[in-house]
């Protein structure tokens, strides 16, 4: 029996050379060439959020194409699907990619000098790199490096490659980072920037502009990948002629991990199940980008993230959810500065999704609208296809990782409106404990309404209803990690408000709960009889579930909020 080579595992690794030379594991998306080989419109546009496999994707179309590196193609794609079904023009390219992560977005001219730069160098290599195929190579680089503008420096390269009768694949990587860093720079900053560099005559502009003059010439084929379509309407004049692939169902899983491929890499670089400690689909899946989409996907970069924990300590991982997802989506605080996106996204996180079209392109002045700020959200892929009824197209929060996030931004915003709250993690802290481990809701209960609710405004209780308490709830629950809080968990005959499952980092926690969360204006005490009869009656039958059958360490109560100075809590 052949013994099994664990490969390494590819966390943090875009070059898809290094990846198919040093023993890493590479989930196989080369059926996706032969695809996009065939489309009609050989000028394509394709987006994806940050962490999602775009930039390896991109190295890998790279290598497939680069006409130097036909004689590598075995060792590269022999053993993947393409090497099996190679299509006619690999291998057949000069390749010219530009990526535009990193420029100084500090300025108007910081800005201008960083791309011209980045053009220069970026044609600099592809001339070198190429050398061998053009007359006088080192005359043409001396050339590059004296001309000013880049569309001089594009249509050098034109020419030699027009008199080499060689085509140009021209791919481009993080075509809108710069336009990311704007946003996150504030509204009337980017605004200013962008508008000046992108709008009218603009440098950026003008790029792509020299690179469609190209495409009757020498270039023969372009993809562009980035994370949003914020600039796609500003350059629709002077680039109209790619297709923008992003919702077609056929490459609903070019980019992310299907189930079948989490599996196959778990196979692959040896991890270990016995060390699983979470439903890595609840927490890492749940990504559709096309109503009659054939899978939903994983986050690449979350999933790697679990697994390398895993391989590295050989246990289960103490992290389920990456730091570095509240730095990558960070831009959404910029978003939410104005009153309407805020009340968006609270009715989002409360009710995990919103009914809303997508739209697939629209300006940097108009994502501050409600319409755009939602499809902004989803292409940042904090909100992703729910399901497509009734003619009705609904969005949801993809996964728990997301929703975490969501929850958390929004305790956030919503304690930072309210200058009297003043949080003592120490209380909290112990409150919480007191929850976990002796089944006593009240300290914490007690906590929260002392601490928050006692302080609200009446401008605050004008709007405040069940979901909003939730909200104050999940705050303490999200940063003291003792449990993993779900809101509206379903069950055979609702949807639970809010179920505080034990973290799996602290199995020696005894208790769980279900909690079912009610509230009534001060002026609407006397209902306090029936709405406690129904609460009671909603948590019965939640008892009753299959779910909990036999289930000893699962407690259920109604917390009852009347005003913002009283509460009960009813166990059964």
């Amino acid at each position: 029996m052949m013994e099994t080579t664990i490969k390494r595992l590819p966390y943090g690794n875009s070059n898809f050379n290094s990846i198919m030379t040093e023993n890493y594991a590479y989930v196989d998306k080369t059926r996706f060439i032969g695809l996009l080989e065939n489309e009609a419109n050989k000028n394509q546009f394709f987006i994806r959020p940050r962490k999602f496999g775009k930039s390896l994707f991109y190295s890998m179309l790279y290598h497939y194409y680069d006409l130097n590196k036909a004689d590598d193609f075995e060792k590269l794609f022999g053993n993947l699907y393409i090497g099996k079904h190679p299509t006619p023009k690999r291998n057949s390219y000069a390749v010219m990619p530009f990526n535009f992560s990193g420029l100084d977005t500090s300025g108007k001219e910081e800005f201008k000098d960083s791309l011209t730069a980045n053009i220069r160098e970026s044609v600099r290599l592809f001339m070198n790199y190429y050398r061998a195929y053009f007359h006088e190579a080192d005359v043409l680089i001396r050339k590059i490096d004296e001309a000013k503008h880049s569309s001089e420096i594009l249509q050098m390269a034109y020419g030699a490659a027009q008199s080499a009768g060689i085509k140009i694949f021209v791919l481009v990587d993080e075509y809108d980072h710069f336009a990311n860093d704007l946003i996150a720079m504030g509204k009337y900053m980017s605004e200013d920037v962008y508008k000046t560099m992108v709008a009218a005559n603009g440098l950026v502009r003008n790029f792509y502009e020299t690179l469609k003059t190209g495409t009757s010439t020498v270039i023969d084929r372009i993809f562009i990948t980035g994370i949003s379509p914020v600039m796609l309407n500003d350059l629709t004049s002077g680039f109209n002629i790619a297709d923008n692939l992003t919702f077609e169902w056929q490459y609903n899983e070019m980019m992310g991990f299907t189930q079948a491929e989490v599996n196959a890499l778990m196979v692959e670089t040896g991890v270990n199940p016995d060390w699983i400690n979470v439903d890595m689909s609840l927490y890492y899946n749940g990504y559709l980008f096309h109503k009659y989409g054939e899978s939903r996907v994983y986050n690449p970069s979350m999933i790697l993230y679990f697994f390398k924990q895993i391989l590295r300590e050989e246990r289960p991982p103490k992290n389920i959810i990456d730091e570095n997802l509240k730095t990558d989506y960070g831009r959404i605080r910029n978003l939410v500065r104005n009153e309407r996106n805020r009340e968006k996204l609270l009715k989002i996180v409360k009710d995990n999704g919103i009914e809303s079209d997508i739209v697939q392109q629209f300006s940097i002045d108009r994502m501050y609208d409600d319409e755009y700020f939602v499809s902004l959200l989803v292409y940042m892929g904090l909100l992703t296809i729910d399901k497509f009824e009734k003619g009705s197209l609904r969005l949801k929060i993809p996964n728990y990782s997301i929703q975490t996030l969501c929850w958390e931004y929004i305790a956030q915003m919503t304690v930072s409106t309210n200058e009297d709250v003043v949080i003592d993690l120490s209380e909290q802290k112990a409150s919480l404990r007191e929850l976990a481990y002796e089944g006593n809701p009240y300290p914490y209960i007690e906590y929260v309404s002392h601490n928050i609710f006692n302080r609200l405004s009446n401008r605050d209780l004008i709007r405040f209803d069940e979901k909003y308490i939730k909200i104050m709830l999940f705050n303490g629950l999200f940063q003291s990690n003792l449990y993993v809080p779900v809101s509206e968990a379903e069950v055979e005959d609702g949807y639970m408000d809010i179920f505080l499952h034990r973290s799996p980092l602290l199995p020696d926690i005894r208790y769980e709960w279900l909690w079912e969360v009610k509230y009534l204006k001060k002026e609407d005490a006397g209902q306090l009889k029936a709405v406690q009869e129904k609460s009671v009656e909603q948590l019965k039958r939640y008892r009753s579930s299959i779910r909990f059958e036999h289930r000893t360490d699962v407690k259920f109560a109604s917390i009852l909020f009347i005003g913002k100075d009283r509460y009960e809590i009813i166990e059964i």
